[in-house]
């Protein structure tokens, strides 16, 4: 019999989730950055082998809202709870337990529904701290696994493909095979251009920093050319000037590493891309430039 099911991965910012999902998967659909915040919206990444499909759910990393984005934010992980078959606790190992990731644990333990927790980034960490964390994690909820893994060095990676299997409901594939993920290739255009801004700007831009694909233009595709148009929204000029970078060179770089992403991802032998910087003062509360940029729509309420 055929399992498939819906699988959540949730922790706190920076805990690796994207990493790996994208892992997972073996290919990149969400993006991966040491900045909070990186992940907005809840991204599928479905991996299907001949007897099992996975639909993992990456979401936002758990934090306290402050706009309306990170009300959004936050939603988008309550509905992941939610609808999914299970729940996987991520947690960085070479950061200090805390109460955030206190609430992180009470919000899977109020879920009703199986859960694993993987301790992930050992490579970052002496060995012998990993038993104690083990050790204090399972005094706080009853988890059906606790799984050390490290996803950059890929080890016990797949241990974590074979406990999700095996918790998952029997049940037919609910995407055809060859599907990886639910998401449009605008959206992931998107976010592989605000990849490259979060890379190489300073710790406090990324939470005002926003890409709006403007134009998608595939009408020369089966020649090897894309050509997109893509504005990058912030809330300050002062931003704007960092973005740009003295003499265009930051802007003239992300779209550099932009392109050869995005010829990757897009398979083609060109991208032309046209990159605009736009200063829209407080757009993390502007419900409509929100709905453009796909940021789920929701009233932060907990309820199962």
């Amino acid at each position: 019999m055929k399992k498939s099911g819906f699988v959540a991965l949730i922790g706190r910012p920076n805990v690796g989730k994207s990493t790996i999902l994208n892992q997972l998967i073996g290919q990149k659909i969400s993006i991966v950055s040491d900045k909070p915040q990186t992940t907005r919206h809840r991204i599928l990444g479905i991996s299907t082998d001949q007897d099992s499909q996975i639909i993992f759910v990456d979401t936002p990393g758990i934090h306290r809202p402050g706009y309306r984005l990170n009300d959004r934010m936050m939603d988008t992980v309550y509905d992941a709870l939610r609808g999914v078959d299970l729940v996987v606790q991520v947690v960085d190992v070479s950061q200090r337990h805390g109460k955030g990731e206190e609430f992180v644990t009470d919000l899977v333990r109020t879920a009703p529904k199986p859960n694993l927790l993987v301790l992930n980034k050992t490579d970052l960490v002496n060995k012998g701290r990993i038993l104690p964390l083990m050790e204090l994690y399972s005094q706080q909820l009853d988890y059906r696994e606790i799984i050390p893994l490290s996803a950059i060095a890929k080890d016990n990676l797949e241990l974590l493909r074979e406990k999700i299997i095996e918790n998952l409901p029997e049940g037919q594939f609910l995407y055809p095979p060859e599907y990886i993920t639910d998401q449009t290739e605008r959206f992931i255009v998107g976010e592989i251009i605000r990849e490259k801004i979060l890379h190489h700007t300073r710790q406090e831009l990324p939470y005002s920093t926003a890409v709006l694909v403007e134009e998608l233009d595939e009408s020369e595709r089966e020649k090897g050319f894309v050509y997109i148009v893509a504005s990058v929204i912030v809330e300050k000029g002062s931003q704007k000037k960092i973005v740009i970078g003295r003499a265009g060179q930051m802007i003239k770089r992300v779209g550099t590493e932009a392109r050869l992403d995005l010829e990757t991802f897009l398979q083609v032998r060109r991208i032309y891309l046209d990159l605009n910087v736009k200063v829209v003062a407080g757009w993390r509360d502007r419900e409509h430039l929100l709905d453009e940029l796909g940021v789920s729509l929701g009233n932060y309420t907990k309820s199962w």
